[in-house]
């Protein structure tokens, strides 16, 4: 099998229908299964699921687990040679689903891919590129740790030859929006680090991906509309013992392992500190 994609619902059972749609449509030429993790919803969105879609396969969760451990549950069922990770609230281009198989059958380096994202209203979203929102930037500019992302534009933002918006090129890290990924690097590298809850889980398997060799890449001769939903408020102490809680993580994973990883080489040094974290 080709493809394997991925999708994590919670009460968005009408833009998850658009979505299933998209893909059916985008989906026409290839060998594809799709895997639904529905996380205790009550929109009847299963129900909708089951009736209207019956040749996928979903998995109801009485009640929520994290986004990591819901991707990781359905990656370990998947056959597919590439698995797409996409969020619920996300519309897929009608070629989509081919050009960014094409180009990862093409580019035997790249372990990820992600596509240029668009809002509803038809705008360019930067973190399409760019992979860290704003807060993030900020954090990994402050532990100095911005000269490990080279390609996240956090050190030198005037230099022309950044990604534009419409540049095929290597990323540091990719949006988990959409997500691409080569099954065969993720057996390499491991899956997603359950400790990320809710955030960093895609700023940790991008960063993984480069640290054994692979390539990420921006490719934007295909587009998804991003409805951003899932946005959470910020001033809430869920949203802060989460998102602040897997900085702290990534910290604790990465900067003070550097020199370490340095000297001695990474993968066996990190994959071994890996093992015994999770």
């Amino acid at each position: 099998m080709k493809l394997s994609v991925v999708l994590v619902n919670n009460n968005l059972c009408d833009l998850l229908r658009q979505n299933l749609n998209s893909l059916i449509s985008a989906g026409k030429d290839i060998d594809y299964e799709v895997f639904i993790i529905d996380n205790s919803s009550t929109d009847k969105s299963v129900e909708m699921v089951n009736e209207y879609f019956p040749q996928f396969h979903i998995i109801a969760h009485q009640t929520p687990q994290s986004l990591a451990k819901s991707y990781n549950e359905a990656i370990q069922l998947s056959k597919g040679e590439y698995v797409l990770l996409v969020n619920a609230d996300t519309i897929s281009g009608k070629e989509t689903l081919n050009r960014v198989v094409d180009f990862m059958d093409i580019h035997n380096d790249a372990g990820g891919l992600g596509v240029r994202m668009l809002s509803p209203q038809g705008r360019f979203l930067p973190e399409s590129n760019r992979g860290l929102t704003n807060t993030w930037a900020v954090f990994f500019k402050l532990i100095g740790f911005g000269k490990y992302l080279p390609k996240t534009r956090l050190t030198n933002r005037n230099r022309k030859a950044w990604v534009e918006e419409f540049q095929t090129s290597e990323v540091d890290i990719l949006n988990g929006a959409y997500m691409l990924l080569r099954k065969s690097a993720l057996t390499e590298v491991g899956l997603f680090d359950e400790r990320f809850v809710k955030h960093g889980y895609d700023i940790d398997l991008s960063y993984r991906l480069r640290l054994f060799g692979y390539k990420n890449y921006y490719f934007p001769k295909t587009y998804i509309i991003n409805f951003k939903t899932q946005t959470e408020p910020k001033f809430n102490w869920q949203y802060i013992k989460y998102f602040y809680g897997a900085m702290l993580i990534f910290a604790t994973k990465y900067l003070f392992k550097m020199p370490e990883i340095k000297m001695q080489g990474m993968p066996q040094v990190f994959a071994a500190s890996y093992e015994v974290e999770r």
